[in-house]
């Protein structure tokens, strides 16, 4: 599991109801110690004083934590949240608690005055970073938007080879990915790649219990068993969070086999591996991976049908076999390469899917989400794939792909995760595109 570490601390001011508000607070601490996707660094006491604040701020700074959750326990003075920022500079819940039953004709917190000073505080020093709620209970989409970050930020990105022959619009400039993500992406040859490896993990019997290979022969299979263990073993021994793989022209070539079939069976296993070389479909893979309970898929937008108003969201078979939609065949085919393609071939589930890019251009590095539901078809294809109707009409949502140049390349993944995605985008500082 992927995990963050995320800040917290209450603020307060004596001449309201601090006392109930430090109860509510300790509650709270409790509560949020049950969220075990996230390490807690709290700030127990309440924090009143200005030099409260400078310390809370410091022992969160010497925690390297992820985000900052700061709670307006009551109404407080507007220099604490400003100091914690200051020394912090990480993402920011401000976060009111609901107020209490009226006692004797007074506001016992006027919690929520103090989450509107900070967040004009914060907006008129030039800080938009933060995101507001009011109630008993965290915001889960943006603790999970601070853990696709923290995921994203240095994260150790691998790519074999190159981009793909043609592939212009997946061009990466490593320096401009550095500076808004942290990830300093690592250059390899396919040749390491496949190197055999020496510690096999996954057999020609787990192969062909994953999938029906009568399609192809014995080498066949017995290749792509090898090459999935020599794909696991050079992430492993390079510490790799991700990796991106020129998977052709010359692929099938070098090995014999293009490496669909491996990569399906290791995305699997929990490793994000990007086809054809692209780095930030790869990493929007990995963002996506932290907060789906399958797989991400990284698709093409490969037909539109305008009359049913739905998408083929296709890829030639590197669908992890837990996509796999129980009913229609699971195969391994060699449709391609002069018969050395050996991909993955089924229809994926049915159900609610968001889809989303990390995509830069023009100076701008820009994040595409879009919300759909998966719906049954039936197997006429070889490749992975899923017919998607989409919440925006399919004349709309191509024009607005097209027309800001997103790539054509997307990362799905099951469930509805686009107000997590948009907290993301916020995070990261991307430009939002819907």
């Amino acid at each position: 599991m992927n995990k963050a570490k995320v800040g917290v601390v209450c603020l307060a001011r004596t001449t309201f109801d601090y006392k109930a508000a430090g109860e509510i607070y300790q509650r709270t601490i409790s509560d949020l110690r049950k969220i075990n996707s996230v390490d807690w660094a709290i700030v127990e006491p309440l924090v009143i004083s200005a030099q409260e604040a400078e310390a809370a701020a410091l022992r969160l700074a010497r925690e390297t934590i992820d985000a900052v959750v700061i709670i307006s326990g009551t109404f407080h003075l507007g220099h604490l949240a400003l100091t914690i920022d200051k020394h912090v500079q990480r993402p920011i819940l401000l976060w009111a608690f609901s107020e209490l039953p009226y006692n004797g004709g007074k506001i016992r917190l006027n919690s929520v005055c103090g989450v509107n000073l900070n967040a004009s505080n914060l907006y008129k020093a030039g800080r938009e970073n933060f995101h507001c709620i009011i109630g008993d209970r965290i915001d889960l989409q943006w603790l999970d938007a601070v853990r696709m970050k923290a995921a994203v930020n240095g994260a150790r990105v691998g790519l074999a080879g190159y981009r793909a022959d043609g592939f212009f619009n997946l061009s990466v400039a490593d320096s401009a990915l550095f500076a808004k993500t942290g990830i300093l992406v690592d250059h390899y040859e396919l040749s390491s790649l496949i190197a055999a490896a020496d510690r096999p993990s996954i057999t020609e019997k787990e192969v062909t219990g994953a999938f029906n290979c009568v399609g192809l022969t014995a080498q066949q299979v017995s290749k792509t068993a090898d090459l999935a263990n020599a794909m696991e073993q050079f992430i492993n021994s390079n510490e790799l969070d991700a990796l991106a793989v020129r998977c052709w022209p010359e692929f099938a070539d070098m090995y014999g086999t293009s490496p669909c079939a491996a990569m399906s069976l290791l995305s699997a296993k929990g490793y994000t591996i990007g086809c054809e070389g692209d780095v930030e479909g790869t990493v929007s893979m990995l963002a996506c991976n932290v907060i789906s309970q399958l797989p991400a898929f990284l698709a093409d937008l490969s037909q539109i049908n305008f009359d049913e108003d739905c998408a083929l969201m296709w890829h030639c078979g590197v669908a992890a076999p837990t996509l796999w939609d129980g009913a229609s065949e699971k195969t391994l085919d060699s449709y391609f390469a002069a018969g050395r393609g050996v991909t993955a071939g089924f229809v994926m589930q049915s159900g609610t899917v968001t889809v989303m890019r990390i995509d830069s251009a023009r100076g701008k590095t820009r994040l595409f989400v879009q919300k759909g539901e998966a719906i049954p078809m039936k197997k006429e294809l070889t490749g992975t794939y899923c017919k998607v109707k989409f919440e925006r009409p399919m004349r709309e949502l191509f024009d607005t792909i097209t027309q800001n140049g997103i790539a054509h390349h997307v990362a799905l993944i099951y469930g509805d995760h686009v107000e997590t995605v948009r907290h993301f985008a916020k995070m990261m500082e991307f430009e939002l595109i819907q």
